[in-house]
């Protein structure tokens, strides 16, 4: 791709909004090393000058975790200042914030997810899951892992409800599967959606929490994942019925427990997923071949052919 002008949007103002920030350093340096010419933008800083700013770039590049930008916002300003960007657009990136949403129409379309409860407001004190414990309790429209909660009983359930109520968030309270952890992306190339090699996660704690996540002594990524080739398999197959049902573009990766018997859980969409060379969506593609840099190009290449 000949060189471009692009505008690198990150940071905002969610509680995602450091992680969003190192890893835009790392995409604007990779984008600079192959000759782009790039614009770091700190959405919380300058959103009045988003719509200005988008009007005199080729394309936009969004590294935003959380809301803004996940909840389609961003994308639905881009749209009307004639931007493109990588990834969905916003309904889809709506849809898979909503985790509640998201799980409707897994449901809907027959991908398995682990039963559960959405709490739009708080209950009242009789109130009961109806689910067995142990269970997980978390933000209806949180990511990185942030705020979420395991629980085995009713008191430490209703201090997580509190905890998240107070905080102004929609709840989920879902089953807890017992089983491992794998993810799975989407790459939109010029032959097609292709699902990448899965990565197995093994934490260190009982689940990938947050400081799994992101810290150096943290969760083993196994990519590419050491599963049957049947089991492969279905999680590709699953990530990109996922992907498809929420109408997604450019890329994804969707998150499932494998099960002790075997099945097959999806647990969540991402449709900004971590972008670094530590990240999974690029173990992933380097798994298929593709380095970071080309993976950042191909991208930004199927943002500017959707544009067009």
């Amino acid at each position: 791709m000949r060189a471009k002008k692009i505008l690198l949007v990150a940071g905002g103002w969610s509680p995602e909004r450091e992680i969003s920030l190192k890893g835009a350093a790392i995409i604007g340096a990779e984008l600079v090393r192959r000759g782009h010419e790039v614009t770091h933008f700190d959405l919380s800083e300058g959103f009045d000058r988003l719509l200005e700013l988008a009007g005199s770039h080729d394309a936009a590049f969004l590294n935003l975790h959380g809301q803004p930008g996940e909840d389609g916002l961003i994308q639905a300003l881009l749209d009307r200042a004639g931007c493109p960007y990588q990834g969905s657009g916003p309904a889809g990136s709506f849809l898979a914030l909503n985790k509640a949403a998201a799980k409707r129409l897994f449901l809907r379309e027959g991908i398995r997810t682990p039963d559960f409860r959405f709490l739009p407001v708080r209950p009242d004190k009789s109130w009961e899951p109806g689910l067995p414990y142990p269970l997980f309790v978390k933000s209806n429209t949180g990511g990185s892992s942030i705020n979420l909660f395991r629980v085995d009983d009713r008191a430490a359930l209703w201090k997580a409800l509190d905890t998240l109520f107070d905080a102004r968030q929609e709840v989920l309270v879902e089953t807890m599967i017992r089983g491992r952890e794998v993810t799975c992306g989407v790459l939109e190339l010029p032959e097609g959606e292709k699902a990448l090699p899965p990565v197995l996660i093994v934490p260190k704690r009982e689940f990938f929490d947050y400081h799994d996540k992101y810290a150096e002594d943290g969760a083993a990524e196994l990519c590419p994942a050491p599963l049957s080739e049947d089991v492969i398999s279905r999680v590709q197959r699953m990530a990109l019925a996922a992907h498809r049902c929420l109408g997604l573009s450019g890329y994804s990766r969707t998150d499932f427990i494998l099960a002790e018997d075997g099945e097959l859980y999806a647990l969540e969409v991402n449709t900004l997923p971590g972008m670094t060379t530590a990240s999974l969506v690029p173990k992933e593609a380097a798994a298929a071949g593709l380095c970071f840099g080309d993976l950042l190009e191909r991208l930004l290449d199927a943002a500017i052919r959707r544009g067009k």
